[in-house]
């Protein structure tokens, strides 16, 4: 049963907190709600965090001792911002709070209870670089050095092991879903899995994600432990719930034992995060595993105009399921957001560089605007853009275009074909190849005088006795012909390409992606060395350079990399169906519902401008050029919401 809460004792030195006055009407209902589950669906740029503090506040001033408080939160900056700015309020420390992440609170309990699941009192806990280290070691004890392509790396073994822990999914299902690639080898992945447990339990170690698994183990195995923890934390707050796995669903759920006053916050709307486990049903579920849940809904947005709000607002009234709710804002005016069609891609580009430019002539900085995209190469167009312009920008989410290692490795076929004398491309194509070390690969290059001839470096290739070499000097002879176009230059370099890819890196699908819109690129070029030329020019500034307070730099960011981020004006691009949503989206009516979630997300990081984009044309490897309808989470907007323009493109 739940305990009431204890008169507050008068403290003169204590700051008067005017609640009613410093919080809107949900907000406040909210923060004064002490007991009972609650569940606050908290929009976006409505306040959340503020509600969470006054909430931490208000609790210590009904008289609840702080050390009877449970904040979970998905950072642990997260929730020391929270308890500093809970604890300025009231003027007082607020150190008995437990406040943390899932990770660090298990790991709490489990330093005292872990001898419970036979845990010694010193286990130690494996950072990733560990944990990828025992798998490589136990993949090796285990004969599978060898085991056939592809094979997971270390890496991806530790992904794979902790996808296992945090999706719900049998190995098979996991594989099948996110690593297809991975399938054949099912039973030697099984026989790793099996290992890499039982190392775990004989040396008395936990990888990350076991903090998780062995904290559920220790509230539902151990009832004296549960009651114990349930009766001590009287009040538990959730942030970002629409972002919790089920083990952490179920934690909370043991947690609530003795008591049933539980927080959850968070927004349904912005549950994007399935690849890393986040379960949407979670935050849906909530009223049906805590009867009697009040809902309160925050819906009062602080970041932006009204007409960007009524295109999220009916952006996301389209999803099949989610809880009801309205923003608005008392910024009532402002510009009408607008849906440009370009006839390309490279004029999207362009027409986000003329943009960009017209409003830092306008006096707005490059760091308050932002171009967002549903996956990490819909930029790499841009990119190539934004440097022959000499805009400067940094990328959050994938690798900037020309950093990518593949990237460089297509790229070295085109330019020792455009310069024969090109050595470093030489060297990385050589390297490229089986069986080919790096004598050989010296041994080619220092015969590369500066008089030397494609013809020459292909007859050398052509002589040798290994079969990679010959075959890559074959490859390249199709690639010299000059009457063939950039596109089919490329994609005679990808047939050869390809099989190395595969065997190089396991996470080939993305980066076959990749390759794939590198081509499609190349529609536009028809000179080779312009090409290339375009993709050599000086890069942006450096990570080092644009992390300065003074520096001033255009930010390039997936989605899922924005969330919780805010910027003046938004441009989002890519915006066409089959691109966002993504393709294989379009079968799996779950991934459809994020793909819209991750377009209300887009939207809502626009504080004042919203500009959105689609070429109407793309290529496409297989099927050419190709007609691309708008996205269809914004086709059906009305025009009084999101007027749809013909792009106009002026340089300068």
């Amino acid at each position: 049963m739940a305990q009431p809460i204890a008169s507050h004792p008068h403290r003169p030195d204590a700051r008067q907190i005017d609640y009613r006055r410093e919080l809107n009407p949900a907000q406040y209902q909210a923060v004064t709600t002490l007991e009972g589950p609650v569940l606050v669906i908290a929009g976006a740029g409505s306040g959340k965090t503020r509600t969470l503090v006054y909430r931490l506040a208000y609790l210590v001033d009904q008289g609840v001792e702080p050390d009877q408080i449970l904040l979970l939160t998905f950072t642990r900056k997260a929730a020391r911002e929270m308890l500093s700015r809970a604890a300025d309020l009231l003027q007082r420390p607020l150190t008995q709070v437990m406040g943390g992440t899932f990770h660090s609170v298990c790991y709490h309990w489990l330093r005292r209870y872990g001898s419970l699941l036979g845990y010694p009192e010193g286990f130690t806990v494996m950072d990733r670089a560990d944990q990828e280290h025992l798998l490589s070691l136990l993949r090796e004890q285990l004969g599978l050095k060898a085991a056939g392509s592809p094979f997971p790396r270390k890496e991806t073994l530790a992904e794979i092991i902790s996808g296992l822990a945090n999706k719900n999914l049998t190995l098979e299902g996991l594989l099948a879903r996110d690593y297809p690639q991975f399938l054949e080898q099912l039973p030697h992945l099984e026989r790793v899995a099996l290992a890499y447990h039982q190392e775990k339990a004989r040396l008395g170690l936990m990888d990350y994600d076991d903090l998780l698994v062995n904290g559920r183990r220790l509230l539902s195995e151990h009832e004296p432990v549960r009651r114990r923890l349930s009766e001590r934390y009287r009040f538990i707050m959730v942030d970002e719930y629409q972002d919790t796995n089920r083990l952490q669903a179920e934690l909370v759920r043991l947690l609530a034992y003795t008591h049933v006053n539980v927080m959850a916050v968070g927004d349904d709307c912005q549950s994007i995060y399935s690849f890393r486990g986040a379960d949407f049903r979670n935050i849906m579920d909530f009223p049906r595993l805590f009867p009697g849940t009040r809902i309160i809904k925050l819906e009062e947005n602080y970041r932006s105009t009204q007409p960007i709000l009524d295109v999220a607002n009916a952006i996301i009234a389209g999803a099949r399921e989610k809880y009801t709710k309205c923003l608005f804002s008392r910024r009532r005016e402002g510009p009408r957001p607008v849906l440009f069609q370009t006839g390309s891609e490279n004029e999207q580009s362009r027409l986000v560089v003329a943009r960009v430019r017209e409003l830092r002539r306008q006096g707005l900085p490059l760091s308050r605007m932002a171009v967002l995209f549903r996956a990490a190469f819909h930029s790499f167009d841009l990119e190539i853009e934004l440097v022959r312009a000499g805009i400067p920008f940094m990328k959050f989410g994938g690798f900037k275009f020309m950093e990518s290692a593949h990237i460089k490795d297509l790229l070295a076929y085109l330019r020792v074909v455009a310069n024969p004398r090109d050595r470093l491309s030489w060297n990385r194509l050589l390297m490229l190849l089986p069986g080919i070390g790096r004598q050989t690969a010296a041994k080619f290059t220092d015969r590369l005088g500066p008089e030397a001839t494609l013809e020459d470096a292909l007859l050398w290739l052509k002589g040798r006795k290994q079969p990679a070499l010959r075959e890559l000097a074959a490859a390249l002879e199709s690639l010299k012909d000059p009457g063939q176009t950039l596109i089919s230059r490329l994609n005679l370099a990808l047939a050869h390409y390809e099989p190395l890819l595969r065997s190089r890196y396991d996470d080939f699908p993305k980066r076959l992606r990749d390759l794939e819109h590198l081509v499609a690129i190349t529609a536009r070029y028809q000179e080779l060395n312009a090409f290339l030329n375009d993709l050599t020019l000086d890069p942006p500034s450096s990570l080092a350079d644009v992390t300065e307070p003074t520096h001033d730099y255009l930010t390039l960011s997936t989605i899922h990399s924005a969330k919780g981020l805010e910027w003046d004006a938004v441009f989002i691009i890519w915006a066409a169906d089959g691109r966002f949503p993504a393709y294989y989206a379009l079968n799996n009516p779950d991934e459809e519902e994020e793909e819209r979630r991750l377009m209300y997300v887009a939207a809502t990081r626009a504080k004042d401008l919203l500009t959105v984009i689609f070429p109407a044309l793309s290529y496409t490897k297989g099927m050419g050029m190709t007609f691309n309808p708008p996205s269809r989470f914004l086709a059906d907007l009305p025009r009084s919401l999101l007027t749809p323009q013909k792009a106009e493109i002026r340089e300068g």
